[in-house]
Formats: structure tokens, C-alpha cells, sequence
């Protein structure tokens, strides 16, 4: 039976400070996702672009306390053969490119979750021991906005749902971006990012991936000082 003099321990997002592990596990990660660029746009079924999320600020990347590290990349689709309509046949298309390059790479194959395709843990033997995970996520933009693709599971894979999901207000996030930088208002956007992550996380809300969270902390800023 719990007693009153329980205190409840709340664990916290931070910012990765160990700069040397971080320029180690970005170009391990970064390599392998530019790997899969080439390849993707090498075939003609699809031309790709891949950008880490909050890769426009150098420590955008958090740790939850002591907890394996997702590193999230977004890979955008910028045309395809494939109709983009097609959720189910882009994501396996991907998927199973993705899976090429881990093998090649020594890395197991990738796992096919809601919004992104997340790899095994990694960890470097020498130095920081803290594991670490590539999450790929599937995006387009067009007038409406950032889209990003969702795979629904139903438990049944025949019944399964592939749908393109908007993240709101995403339409200008990237001139956004930039107004907020030429007004060196950057900092800004970094403690209002690690803040959303931290309510997010108060309130175990897991609906919100990082993009999201990026896309709400630029436009928080951008409306305080543009609007």
C-alpha cells in the first residue's frame, strides 16, 4: 500500500550534451539513411530526400533520463511512379529498401510501426555506452502542408489502414524556419521544443512524434514575434 510521503518520479526529457557521441552517432546514422537516398533515387521509382528532424539547430536531439536515443529522420518523397495514394505499396517500397541498406550495413532488418520505420539498438563499444535507434519517417509536402504517413494495424494485415496524416500548421514551416534564424530568435524555438516534449511527456501523450513537436515550438515563436 502506497504511503502518503511517496513522492511520484517524474523522468525528463534533456538535450544530449556529449558533442563527441553525437558527431559519432549522427554520421553513423546519417550515413546509412544517405545510403538509402542513393539507392531509392537510383532505382526510378521514386525521387527522396532525407533530413534529420531540428537538424537546423545543432542540439535538437533528447534523451529521456538514461533511455536508449531515437534518432528521428523524416524522408521526403519529392515524386514517384508509385501513386501517392498508395500508402501501402510507398511504405513496403521503402521498407524494403530500407532493409537492403541495414543488411549491407550489418544492422537487422527494420520494424514497420504506426508512423515510422524504427531499427534495431545500436551502441558503440568505445566512449558513450548509451544505445541509440534510427526512426525513418515517411512525409510529402504539398499546399496544405507537411503530410506524414501512417500505417494503421488492425492485427489483421489484410485489414491493416494506410493513410496520409497532415501535421497541422505545417504549411510555411520552413520559411518559418528561416524568418526565426535571420532574427536570431533560434533559442527560442530549442527551449520551447524541449518544453512541448516534456508536457507531452507529463501527460503520457505519445500521439505527438518529434516532427510534430518541432513543426508546434517553430510556430509558437514565429506567432510571438511575426504576428
Amino acid at each position: 500500500m502506497g504511503g502518503m510521503g511517496e513522492k511520484e518520479i517524474v523522468i525528463m526529457y534533456h538535450y544530449v550534451e556529449d558533442k563527441v557521441f553525437l558527431k559519432d552517432m549522427k554520421y553513423l546514422c546519417s550515413n546509412i539513411i544517405n545510403q538509402l537516398v542513393q539507392l531509392i533515387n537510383n532505382d526510378s521509382i521514386m525521387e527522396v530526400e532525407a533530413h534529420l528532424v531540428g537538424s537546423g539547430a545543432r542540439n535538437l536531439i533528447t534523451q529521456n533520463s538514461n533511455e536508449p536515443i531515437d534518432l528521428d529522420y523524416n524522408l521526403m518523397i519529392i515524386d514517384s511512379e508509385i501513386n501517392i495514394n498508395n500508402c501501402r505499396e510507398i511504405k513496403e517500397y521503402i521498407r524494403k529498401q530500407f532493409n537492403v541498406i541495414l543488411n549491407k550495413n550489418g544492422w537487422s532488418d527494420c520494424m514497420d510501426s504506426t508512423s515510422v520505420l524504427t531499427t534495431e539498438k545500436r551502441y558503440f563499444t568505445k566512449g558513450n555506452p548509451t544505445e541509440f535507434s534510427l526512426d525513418l519517417a515517411i512525409v510529402f509536402n504539398n499546399r496544405d502542408g507537411w503530410h506524414r504517413l501512417i500505417h494503421e494495424k488492425t492485427g489483421f494485415t489484410a485489414w491493416d489502414r494506410y493513410y496520409w496524416n497532415l501535421v497541422p500548421d505545417s504549411t510555411d514551416l520552413f520559411d518559418r524556419v528561416a524568418d526565426i534564424k535571420d532574427e536570431h530568435l533560434w533559442n527560442e524555438v530549442i527551449d520551447e521544443y524541449l518544453e512541448k516534449k516534456n508536457m507531452y511527456l507529463r501527460r503520457q501523450d505519445y500521439n505527438h512524434p518529434s516532427f510534430n513537436v518541432y513543426a508546434e515550438a517553430v510556430n509558437q515563436v514565429f506567432n510571438k514575434y511575426f504576428d
